[in-house]
Protein backbone atom coordinates (compact mmCIF):
# COMPACT_ATOMS: atom_id res chain seq x y z
CA UNK A 1 0.00 0.00 0.00
CA UNK A 2 1.38 3.44 -1.06
CA UNK A 3 2.50 5.72 1.99
CA UNK A 4 -0.03 8.31 2.87
CA UNK A 5 1.12 11.63 4.18
CA UNK A 6 -0.79 14.26 6.12
CA UNK A 7 -1.75 17.08 4.35
CA UNK A 8 -0.38 20.74 4.80
CA UNK A 9 -3.31 23.22 5.90
CA UNK A 10 -2.43 25.35 3.62
CA UNK A 11 -3.36 22.29 0.84
CA UNK A 12 -6.48 21.66 2.40
CA UNK A 13 -7.51 25.27 2.27
CA UNK A 14 -7.21 25.02 -1.56
CA UNK A 15 -8.44 21.96 -2.04
CA UNK A 16 -11.35 22.93 -0.33
CA UNK A 17 -12.09 26.40 -1.99
CA UNK A 18 -11.27 24.22 -5.42
CA UNK A 19 -14.17 22.09 -4.60
CA UNK A 20 -16.36 24.46 -3.46
CA UNK A 21 -16.38 26.49 -6.20
CA UNK A 22 -16.09 23.28 -8.48
CA UNK A 23 -19.50 22.15 -7.04
CA UNK A 24 -21.13 25.49 -6.52
CA UNK A 25 -22.83 24.85 -10.41
CA UNK A 26 -24.11 21.14 -9.37
CA UNK A 27 -26.95 19.87 -7.78
CA UNK A 28 -28.77 23.32 -6.61
CA UNK A 29 -32.24 21.87 -8.48
CA UNK A 30 -33.17 19.94 -5.44
CA UNK A 31 -31.49 21.98 -2.62
CA UNK A 32 -33.20 24.81 -2.33
CA UNK A 33 -36.43 22.57 -2.91
CA UNK A 34 -36.02 20.60 0.27
CA UNK A 35 -39.67 20.19 2.10
CA UNK A 36 -40.59 22.22 5.04
CA UNK A 37 -40.69 20.29 7.82
CA UNK A 38 -39.38 20.03 11.55
CA UNK A 39 -37.69 16.78 11.02
CA UNK A 40 -34.27 15.55 9.74
CA UNK A 41 -33.81 12.20 7.44
CA UNK A 42 -30.26 11.13 8.75
CA UNK A 43 -27.76 8.93 6.68
CA UNK A 44 -24.30 7.45 7.80
CA UNK A 45 -22.19 5.79 5.34
CA UNK A 46 -18.70 4.45 5.25
CA UNK A 47 -18.78 4.34 1.04
CA UNK A 48 -15.59 1.90 1.17
CA UNK A 49 -13.92 4.59 -1.71
CA UNK A 50 -16.84 3.54 -3.84
CA UNK A 51 -15.81 -0.29 -4.40
CA UNK A 52 -18.35 -3.13 -3.38
CA UNK A 53 -18.34 -6.67 -2.47
CA UNK A 54 -18.08 -7.76 -5.84
CA UNK A 55 -14.99 -5.55 -6.29
CA UNK A 56 -16.32 -3.42 -8.79
CA UNK A 57 -16.52 0.45 -7.87
CA UNK A 58 -19.64 1.94 -8.50
CA UNK A 59 -20.62 5.21 -7.58
CA UNK A 60 -23.69 4.90 -9.63
CA UNK A 61 -25.00 1.72 -6.97
CA UNK A 62 -23.84 3.86 -3.70
CA UNK A 63 -26.59 6.67 -5.45
CA UNK A 64 -29.23 4.27 -5.32
CA UNK A 65 -28.42 3.27 -1.85
CA UNK A 66 -28.52 6.64 -0.16
CA UNK A 67 -31.30 7.81 -2.84
CA UNK A 68 -33.85 5.15 -1.42
CA UNK A 69 -33.70 6.81 2.13
CA UNK A 70 -34.64 10.08 1.26
CA UNK A 71 -32.32 12.02 3.21
CA UNK A 72 -31.81 15.59 4.22
CA UNK A 73 -28.15 15.36 5.51
CA UNK A 74 -25.35 12.38 4.58
CA UNK A 75 -22.21 12.00 6.09
CA UNK A 76 -19.88 9.72 3.92
CA UNK A 77 -16.58 8.03 5.00
CA UNK A 78 -13.80 6.95 2.64
CA UNK A 79 -14.70 9.33 -0.06
CA UNK A 80 -12.26 8.91 -2.91
CA UNK A 81 -11.38 12.42 -4.86
CA UNK A 82 -9.02 11.40 -8.07
CA UNK A 83 -7.56 8.02 -6.49
CA UNK A 84 -5.71 6.22 -8.85
CA UNK A 85 -7.30 2.90 -7.43
CA UNK A 86 -11.15 4.17 -8.17
CA UNK A 87 -10.21 5.42 -11.84
CA UNK A 88 -9.79 9.33 -10.62
CA UNK A 89 -13.15 9.35 -10.17
CA UNK A 90 -14.08 12.70 -7.78
CA UNK A 91 -16.54 10.50 -5.91
CA UNK A 92 -17.97 13.53 -3.91
CA UNK A 93 -18.91 15.49 -6.84
CA UNK A 94 -20.21 12.62 -8.56
CA UNK A 95 -22.51 11.32 -5.86
CA UNK A 96 -23.60 15.08 -5.38
CA UNK A 97 -25.03 15.42 -9.32
CA UNK A 98 -26.39 11.67 -8.64
CA UNK A 99 -28.67 12.27 -5.85
CA UNK A 100 -29.13 15.69 -6.11
CA UNK A 101 -27.65 16.95 -3.03
CA UNK A 102 -24.79 19.96 -3.11
CA UNK A 103 -21.42 18.12 -1.31
CA UNK A 104 -18.66 19.51 0.95
CA UNK A 105 -15.33 17.23 0.95
CA UNK A 106 -12.91 16.95 3.57
CA UNK A 107 -9.40 15.97 2.48
CA UNK A 108 -7.60 14.07 5.35
CA UNK A 109 -4.78 12.61 3.40
CA UNK A 110 -2.82 12.30 0.19
CA UNK A 111 -3.87 9.03 -1.76
CA UNK A 112 -2.52 7.59 -4.81
CA UNK A 113 -2.26 10.99 -6.84
CA UNK A 114 -5.72 11.69 -5.36
CA UNK A 115 -7.40 13.06 -2.13
CA UNK A 116 -8.95 10.64 0.91
CA UNK A 117 -11.18 11.50 3.52
CA UNK A 118 -14.48 12.97 4.65
CA UNK A 119 -17.66 14.38 2.78
CA UNK A 120 -21.37 15.80 3.47
CA UNK A 121 -23.98 15.62 1.48
CA UNK A 122 -27.33 18.14 2.41
CA UNK A 123 -30.58 19.18 0.82
CA UNK A 124 -30.52 22.73 3.01
CA UNK A 125 -28.88 25.45 2.40
CA UNK A 126 -24.95 25.76 3.54
CA UNK A 127 -24.02 29.04 5.86
CA UNK A 128 -20.36 27.54 6.83
CA UNK A 129 -17.91 24.17 6.57
CA UNK A 130 -15.05 23.75 8.96
CA UNK A 131 -12.46 20.56 8.60
CA UNK A 132 -11.02 19.58 12.15
CA UNK A 133 -7.82 17.68 12.30
CA UNK A 134 -8.25 14.92 14.59
CA UNK A 135 -5.38 12.93 16.99
CA UNK A 136 -3.58 9.81 15.21
CA UNK A 137 -0.81 7.89 15.24
CA UNK A 138 1.46 7.79 12.18
CA UNK A 139 1.90 5.12 10.07
CA UNK A 140 4.78 2.60 10.61
CA UNK A 141 6.51 -0.37 8.60
CA UNK A 142 4.79 -2.39 11.47
CA UNK A 143 1.41 -1.12 11.61
CA UNK A 144 -0.42 1.28 9.04
CA UNK A 145 -2.62 3.79 9.84
CA UNK A 146 -3.95 6.99 8.27
CA UNK A 147 -4.83 10.82 9.36
CA UNK A 148 -7.87 11.47 10.50
CA UNK A 149 -10.18 14.31 10.53
CA UNK A 150 -13.68 15.43 10.68
CA UNK A 151 -15.85 17.88 8.16
CA UNK A 152 -18.48 20.01 9.88
CA UNK A 153 -20.88 21.55 8.03
CA UNK A 154 -23.17 24.15 9.13
CA UNK A 155 -26.68 24.70 7.31
CA UNK A 156 -29.84 26.52 7.76
CA UNK A 157 -31.83 24.32 9.46
CA UNK A 158 -35.61 23.34 8.62
CA UNK A 159 -36.70 26.28 10.88
CA UNK A 160 -34.38 28.60 9.66
CA UNK A 161 -32.01 28.38 11.98
CA UNK A 162 -28.28 27.24 11.93
CA UNK A 163 -27.80 23.57 12.31
CA UNK A 164 -24.24 21.93 12.25
CA UNK A 165 -23.55 18.71 10.87
CA UNK A 166 -20.58 16.52 11.41
CA UNK A 167 -18.98 13.64 9.57
CA UNK A 168 -15.96 11.93 10.78
CA UNK A 169 -13.83 8.40 10.77
CA UNK A 170 -12.04 7.14 13.33
CA UNK A 171 -8.72 5.08 13.22
CA UNK A 172 -9.45 1.86 12.56
CA UNK A 173 -6.57 -0.08 14.43
CA UNK A 174 -4.93 1.97 17.21
CA UNK A 175 -7.51 1.73 20.11
CA UNK A 176 -5.89 4.99 21.61
CA UNK A 177 -6.25 7.25 18.79
CA UNK A 178 -10.22 6.59 19.00
CA UNK A 179 -10.21 7.53 22.45
CA UNK A 180 -8.23 10.35 21.58
CA UNK A 181 -10.55 11.36 18.70
CA UNK A 182 -13.71 10.96 20.95
CA UNK A 183 -11.96 13.50 23.16
CA UNK A 184 -11.28 15.83 20.45
CA UNK A 185 -15.54 15.68 19.00
CA UNK A 186 -16.05 16.42 22.26
CA UNK A 187 -13.35 19.44 22.60
CA UNK A 188 -14.40 21.01 19.13
CA UNK A 189 -18.21 20.61 19.13
CA UNK A 190 -19.58 19.97 22.24
CA UNK A 191 -18.58 23.31 23.94
CA UNK A 192 -21.95 24.76 24.36
CA UNK A 193 -25.55 24.38 23.33
CA UNK A 194 -25.78 27.25 20.99
CA UNK A 195 -26.03 25.00 17.72
CA UNK A 196 -27.95 22.16 17.40
CA UNK A 197 -25.53 19.65 16.28
CA UNK A 198 -25.53 15.96 14.83
CA UNK A 199 -22.77 13.51 14.46
CA UNK A 200 -22.55 10.89 12.44
CA UNK A 201 -19.46 8.58 11.49
CA UNK A 202 -17.41 5.40 11.27
CA UNK A 203 -16.04 5.12 15.25
CA UNK A 204 -14.85 1.91 14.36
CA UNK A 205 -15.53 0.90 18.17
CA UNK A 206 -18.79 -1.13 19.86
CA UNK A 207 -21.57 0.78 21.50
CA UNK A 208 -20.05 -0.75 24.86
CA UNK A 209 -16.60 0.58 24.31
CA UNK A 210 -14.42 3.65 26.09
CA UNK A 211 -14.61 6.10 22.92
CA UNK A 212 -18.23 5.62 22.80
CA UNK A 213 -18.82 6.52 26.72
CA UNK A 214 -16.53 9.25 26.03
CA UNK A 215 -18.88 10.66 23.12
CA UNK A 216 -21.97 10.29 25.38
CA UNK A 217 -21.21 12.12 28.18
CA UNK A 218 -21.80 15.01 25.26
CA UNK A 219 -23.73 13.54 22.84
CA UNK A 220 -27.04 11.09 22.77
CA UNK A 221 -26.59 8.49 20.50
CA UNK A 222 -29.39 8.14 18.08
CA UNK A 223 -29.14 3.97 18.27
CA UNK A 224 -32.01 1.56 17.33
CA UNK A 225 -33.09 -0.69 20.60
CA UNK A 226 -31.07 -3.89 19.16
CA UNK A 227 -27.95 -1.43 18.22
CA UNK A 228 -28.23 -3.72 14.98
CA UNK A 229 -24.77 -4.16 13.63
CA UNK A 230 -23.44 -2.63 10.63
CA UNK A 231 -20.33 -4.03 9.63
CA UNK A 232 -18.88 -6.75 7.98
CA UNK A 233 -22.02 -5.38 5.26
CA UNK A 234 -22.56 -9.29 3.59
CA UNK A 235 -22.74 -10.98 7.30
CA UNK A 236 -22.88 -7.78 9.98
CA UNK A 237 -21.28 -8.42 13.35
CA UNK A 238 -20.41 -5.45 14.70
CA UNK A 239 -22.17 -2.00 15.13
CA UNK A 240 -19.57 0.26 14.61
CA UNK A 241 -21.13 3.40 12.24
CA UNK A 242 -23.49 5.85 14.23
CA UNK A 243 -25.24 8.63 14.57
CA UNK A 244 -25.50 11.37 17.43
CA UNK A 245 -27.13 14.14 18.10
CA UNK A 246 -26.85 17.21 20.83
CA UNK A 247 -28.18 18.99 23.05
CA UNK A 248 -30.74 16.30 23.78
CA UNK A 249 -33.47 18.64 24.33
CA UNK A 250 -33.26 19.96 20.84
CA UNK A 251 -34.14 16.82 19.38
CA UNK A 252 -36.19 13.89 19.31
CA UNK A 253 -35.63 10.11 17.50
CA UNK A 254 -38.55 9.16 15.38
CA UNK A 255 -36.88 6.30 13.99
CA UNK A 256 -33.13 4.40 13.92
CA UNK A 257 -32.46 1.81 11.68
CA UNK A 258 -29.59 -0.11 9.61
CA UNK A 259 -30.45 -0.08 6.00
CA UNK A 260 -29.84 -3.55 4.38
CA UNK A 261 -27.57 -3.06 1.22
CA UNK A 262 -25.12 -6.01 1.19
CA UNK A 263 -23.49 -5.12 -1.81
CA UNK A 264 -22.78 -1.43 -2.32
CA UNK A 265 -20.01 -1.20 -0.06
CA UNK A 266 -18.08 -3.14 3.01
CA UNK A 267 -20.64 -0.97 5.25
CA UNK A 268 -24.28 -1.07 5.50
CA UNK A 269 -26.01 2.74 5.85
CA UNK A 270 -27.38 3.73 8.80
CA UNK A 271 -30.50 6.13 9.17
CA UNK A 272 -32.09 7.88 11.54
CA UNK A 273 -35.53 10.62 11.78
CA UNK A 274 -34.88 13.09 13.96
CA UNK A 275 -37.51 16.10 15.27
CA UNK A 276 -35.86 19.12 15.33
CA UNK A 277 -37.47 20.97 18.84
CA UNK A 278 -38.12 24.16 19.42
CA UNK A 279 -35.56 25.86 22.07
Amino acid sequence: MPKHRLINPNIIFHTVICSVFSILCISSLDVYGAEKTDTLRILCYNIHYGQGNDGKYDVERLAKAIKRTKPDLVALQEVDVGVKRSGRVHEAQRLAELTGMAVRFGPTQHYEGGLFGNAVLTRLPILNVMIQPLPYTESTKERVTYPRGAIAVTVRGPNGEPLRFISTHFQHNVPEDRVAEAKAINKHFAVNNEIPTILAGDMNATPDSEPIKILLKQWTNAIDKAAAPSAPATKPRSRIDYIFYRPASRFQMIKSEVIAEPMASDHLPVFAILKLQQD
